[in-house]
Formats: C-alpha cells, structure tokens, sequence
C-alpha cells in the first residue's frame, strides 16, 4: 500500500502499528504534517518515533522536541488555533477515530465529536478561533464539516458523493479550501464557509492534495504527484500560474507555510527510509533537514 496518497495515510500508520510489535522489527521513524505556530517560534507534527503516531512540537530549528500527545492511541492532523493557545487534533483514544482539542503545552485534552469512527485528518481552525473544519466518513466517500470550538454547532459543508476532505480556511475567513474526488480524480477546489460557491482550482489527471493558504492569502501550496512523483508546487488562489517547488526523485509531501510567508515546511523521504521535516524558502530554494528519521 502506499502512504503518498493523503486517504492511505491513516490506513498506512494502523499497519505500521501493527507491525511495530512483530518480531521482524522496528519500521523506519516518519515525522510529517507539519505546521508552524501562529509567532513561528515552533513547528507541531506528527512522529512514530516513541513506537505510535504522536503529535509533537520542536522549535523552528528542529531542537528541542517535546511529546504533547503521550497516549498508546493514534493521534494525528494537528492544528495550531490562531492564537497558538490550543492545539486541534484526531484522536483514537476514545474507541474511533475523533476530534479532539488540547492546550498547546499537551494538558487539558477534550474530545469534541462523536462520529462513531469517521472523523479523518487533517483539520483546520477558522481565523477568528471559533470553528474547526474537519472531515468525516468513509475514507473515499468523506464530507468537510464545521463546528464551534466547543464541540457544539456542527454543520455539514459538502454532500456529493466521493472524497471531500483536508480543509484548510483563507487567512480572511471567506473561504476553505480542500481535495474532492469528482470522476475518480482528486483536486484542489475552494468553497465559502457555509459550502456555497464550490470551484475546482486544480485539473490535472494526476492527484493534487493537501492545499494551504499563504499567510496574505495570494497563493496555495499543494503537492501532487503530476510529475511522476509527489512534489509541491504552488499556484495563485485562482488555480493559475502553477509552479513546481521540489525537484526530487523521492517524495516531498505536505507543505505548509511559516506565519511570515517566506517559508514552507514539508516531509520528505529523501533523507532515506522514513520521512522527515525539511524547510524551504518560499520559492523553492534553500531545502534544510530539520529532523532525522533516527531521533537518538
């Protein structure tokens, strides 16, 4: 199976987890999906390195890596809120797959819905604060839903059938962004907060996923596997001038911007077996390794 395609990803780490118990030992340590917090002081993401999917925060050099998460359970997807006091994420502690919100020091941890297993990540705060975006059900057949960060006001966005998922808000609120599968092909589009006004950004035949908005809100990161293999690009919020950033045989995944816009951090498995975190300038320059697949 593979873990490039963003739907394979939970899939992949639950065979992961079986297999760290095997007698054939250890898989390779993977940190990826990374975010930086709202200041840029620290980058949230998502490791295997303690033996199950934790969430984890370094500073933005990559030292000093702490556990938030410190559960036996799946945790992943997580999310800074905009004032960098909380921490969105999914969980299956609970007995299925469910959003839940934490402090940004890893205390406090609340479970906000109750979907009985379908909740999926990557989720998305909206810039004020009050709401999360996420998405739920199947992992080809999943919807984007909205709810208050209390955990009440739940709304459902998207309601055609297929994929519709990894939401991520405009920096002024009036949109989210996010993949849907339309024909069996899976691409970039944007929608209102209330679901109205969906737009298809991306055409390509080949996978376009994980979009996120620049922090002026002019431009998309994504990666997509159109080149042969999955690298990140970008393109202006209008689905034009698309440019490819990596240039790699392996894969470059998940990119997200610093909170000043002149960075991008991504995962990467040119470093060897696992993924890890590298940065880059926003244009696609200066690539540095932020972690080793091995943290000793």
């Amino acid at each position: 199976m593979s873990c490039q395609s963003w739907w394979a990803v939970i899939l992949c780490i639950a065979a992961s987890l079986s297999a760290m118990g095997s007698a054939a030992g250890q898989p390779p340590v993977s940190n990826r999906d990374a975010r930086f917090s709202p200041d840029g002081a620290r980058i949230l993401f998502l490791t295997n390195r303690d033996g199950n999917p934790e969430l984890y925060a370094v500073d933005a050099d990559g030292a000093g890596p702490v556990n938030l998460t410190r559960h036996q359970a799946l945790d992943i997807g997580g999310s800074w809120s905009p004032a960098g006091d909380r921490i969105a994420f999914v969980s299956s502690r609970s007995g299925s797959t469910e959003l839940f919100v934490m402090r940004a020091d890893g205390t406090d941890q609340r479970q906000l819905t109750k979907d009985a297993g379908a909740s999926t990540a990557p989720v998305a705060w909206s810039p004020d604060g009050r709401r999360i975006a996420y998405s739920s059900g199947p992992h080809r057949d999943s919807d984007i839903y909205v709810i208050d960060a209390d955990g009440s006001g739940r709304r459902r966005l998207t309601t055609e059938p297929g994929l519709d998922a990894s939401p991520a808000w405009s920096p002024d609120g009036s949109r989210i962004a996010y993949v849907a599968s339309r024909g069996g092909n899976v691409d970039v589009y944007v929608m209102n907060p209330d679901g109205a006004a969906r737009t298809r950004l991306t055409t390509h035949p080949e996978e376009d996923s994980r979009p996120q908005w620049s922090p002026d809100g002019r431009r998309i990161v994504f990666d997509s596997n159109r080149a042969g293999n999955f690298e990140i690009y970008v393109m202006q919020v209008d689905g034009s001038e698309v440019r490819r950033l990596t240039h790699h045989p392996a894969a470059d995944l998940a990119p997200s911007w610093s909170p000043d816009g002149r960075r991008i951090v991504f995962a990467s498995r040119r470093g060897g077996q696992g993924d890890d975190l590298y940065v880059m300038s926003a244009d696609g320059s200066d690539i540095r390794r932020l972690t080793t697949g091995d943290p000793q």
